[in-house]
């Protein structure tokens, strides 16, 4: 902002735009998190401490299959981030519909997330923001299970090529991409429009609650 340039935002930094500007849900692909070997490295997503601090409803197809997920779900617990997934009992893994964590909630309408979001505001005065995992449509799984197949191969490049920090997740995004031909691309896209229509119905159902309370 300063040097008058153009840049793009984190989910962090999405949340306090979206807060400041009176938006209470986003939608995004997949959130950030603790990374794989964090104890050793102190890699861990602004997105976790933005989400502990901002009162905004991030959709999201869970947090990347690039992640520590167990890490990730036990550090927004410490950052009192209310967690759940949308019609299903498992946090999602972005690419997949299976992580092997069980979300800490679950909800199966837009209006019981609209109900959460308002009660954890209006209501309890809470300061933190929420996460919903959105299961990538099944229509994606089959080419995700593939994605996940190029995600251990790339991970195993970025280890022997000492790939550290910064340069990790872009090193394996990119990886993937060819590792799948693409198909991360197409899957990739499949579930942020999936993600749309889901925050699209909470907020329109947020929407409807505070008009009740006028």
């Amino acid at each position: 902002m300063a040097m008058g340039m153009d840049g793009a935002t984190t989910v962090s930094a999405t949340m306090l735009l979206a807060a400041r500007a009176g938006i209470r849900v986003f939608v995004t692909g997949g959130i950030g998190g603790v990374h794989r070997g964090a104890e050793r490295t102190m890699d861990i997503s602004a997105d976790l401490t933005e989400l502990g601090k901002t009162p905004v409803l991030v959709v999201c197809a869970g947090a990347k299959s690039v992640l520590d997920i167990p890490l990730t779900l036990e550090y927004l617990e410490t950052q009192g981030v209310c967690v759940g997934s949308y019609q299903t009992n498992e946090f999602p893994a972005f690419f997949t519909r299976h992580s092997g964590c069980n979300a800490p909630c679950r909800f199966d309408t837009p209006e019981q997330i609209a109900a959460a979001l308002h009660k954890s505001t209006s209501v309890l005065g809470l300061e933190g923001g929420m996460v919903v995992g959105v299961p990538i449509p099944e229509f994606s799984a089959a080419v995700g299970n593939e994605v996940e197949g190029a995600i251990s191969q790339a991970l195993e490049e970025a280890e022997r090529g000492g790939v550290m920090g910064d340069d990790v997740t872009p090193f394996l995004l990119k990886r993937i991409q060819e590792l799948t031909g693409g198909r991360s691309l197409e899957a990739n896209i499949a579930l942020v429009k999936n993600n749309a229509l889901v925050g699209a119905q909470i907020a329109v159902a947020f929407n409807k609650l505070l008009q009740k309370c006028l």
